[in-house]
Parts: structure tokens; sequence; C-alpha cells
């Protein structure tokens, strides 16, 4: 992809490039006292135990879930490669309609978080299966106000529950999580109640499939698919449920 000034990846990475090398440099001086593996803290991904409790089991038909990780492009691609998710568009949440807009967000002002709205059939995956892969593979989520290079509270991690089953599956299983010592470090994510999710801007959906070629796609988003289908191969699926082939369809059917 050609990155011109105005381009999402060119803003994402100005806004990047302290935290960028800051990291480099930190790396570079650890690089004679530490051996590094081939897998970086960015490609990692825990294994850990599924959800001992799910009170979401007993909905029916098509459910939604909100997750905010970091940047929505990773999340997004993830999750649409879970086999029973219908659709999986990046947004914000956590703030006003007025403020939700790519280049407004990216200040940290408006309370928005960058978040993927999940519409997934609960016959063919769970909330709890959601959440699992949500904490192992989508993001980590030990990290307070960022995700890798990006940091600032529009990239915190943060589960915009629906009801109050949602609620408690995700308390439940983030103190099963924390007990387990399933991390290093505590636990940060936010589980707080959604109050309106808003779809973002058309250039960001399907953003990782569009343009694997993207530097920050293969360092930060590409080892996540690669992780998912690793780690859930039973939920993996290859083609990825698209956020423009839905539209095409449905634009077709009318």
């Amino acid at each position: 992809m050609i990155m011109t000034n105005s381009s999402p990846l060119a803003r994402r990475v100005r806004r990047s490039a302290g935290a960028l090398a800051g990291w480099v440099g930190v790396l570079a001086l650890a690089a004679g006292a530490l051996h590094l593996t081939s897998t970086s803290a960015a490609e990692s991904a825990v294994k850990i135990p599924a959800a001992a409790v799910d009170d979401t089991t007993s909905a029916a038909g098509v459910q939604t879930a909100v997750f905010a990780g970091g940047c929505f492009w990773g999340v997004q691609g993830v999750f649409q490669r879970v086999n029973g998710v219908v659709q999986a568009v990046s947004g914000y949440a956590g703030g006003k309609k007025e403020t939700a807009m790519y280049e407004v967000v990216g200040t940290g002002l408006t309370g928005h978080a960058e978040s993927v709205k999940i519409t997934y059939d609960p016959k063919k995956v769970s909330y709890g299966t959601l959440l699992q892969i949500y904490f192992s593979v989508a993001h980590d989520p030990t990290q307070l106000n960022r995700q890798d290079p990006d940091s600032g509270p529009q990239y915190r991690s943060a589960i915009f529950y629906a009801d109050g089953a949602q609620k408690q599956t995700a308390e439940r299983y983030i103190a099963q999580l924390d007990a387990a010592k399933a991390y290093p470090k505590k636990i940060v994510t936010q589980v707080v109640p959604l109050t309106e999710f808003y779809a973002a801007e058309g250039y960001h959906q399907d953003y990782l499939t569009l343009h694997p070629e993207s530097g920050y796609i293969a360092r930060f988003d590409l080892p996540k698919i690669a992780n998912l289908k690793a780690m859930f191969p039973q939920q993996y699926r290859a083609e990825p449920a698209l956020v423009t082939a839905r539209a095409a369809a449905s634009a077709k059917s009318q």
C-alpha cells in the first residue's frame, strides 16, 4: 500500500512514532544482555483455560459482543476468522456520537475506545469462547491504556457488555484468570455497559485483509491470525466474514 500523509496508517504511525522509537532503542540496548526469541511480545499469545462459567448460554438467536483491545484493525481481523461470527465491524464505543470520528477519537479526549462489534451465532460459538480468544489472541489485557506501539485511552482494553449475563461472565472470567495467574501482571480490562456503538469510517473496515502488505499489519496483526489458527483450530475459519462482502451482498439483493 502506498502510504500518503493523510492515510490512516500514516496518521497511526505518526502518533506511534515516539513509542516505536523508544521501543526500538530499548531492544537495541538490551540486545547484549537478553536472549530474544523469534516470537516477540507483539506476536505472542497466551494459552489460557476456557471460562469456567458462561451465563449467556441461554441466549437465543443472533447475539452481539463489543470488545476493545488496541487498534481495531487486528481485533476485527481476528474475529472475522472465527467460526460462528456473522460479522465484525470496527468502530467506537464509550463516547458520544458527535465525537465518533477517527481523527477526533485519536486525541484520546473523547471517552471512545477503538472497538469491534461482533455479531455471532451462539449455537456455533459461545460468548465464553469469544472472550477466551479476546484475552489470549486478540490483545494483551495487562497493558493499561495502550497496546503495543499505540498509546492512549482510545487503545484501552475494555468489554462493553450488552446485558447482565455478559457482565457476569466477563467479570467471573477475569477473576478466574487473575486467580490462576494466567498472566505475569494483573488484567486491567474494563467491564462497562455499552451505551452505543458507532461504526468506523469505511476505509477502516476489513483493513487487515485489504492491506496485508502494510508494515503495521505484518508486524502487529498478522501474527494474531497465525496464533488464532494454531491455538483455536476448531474455531478458525480461513475465509473471513468481511464487512465489504456483506454490504455488497446486501446491495445486490435489493
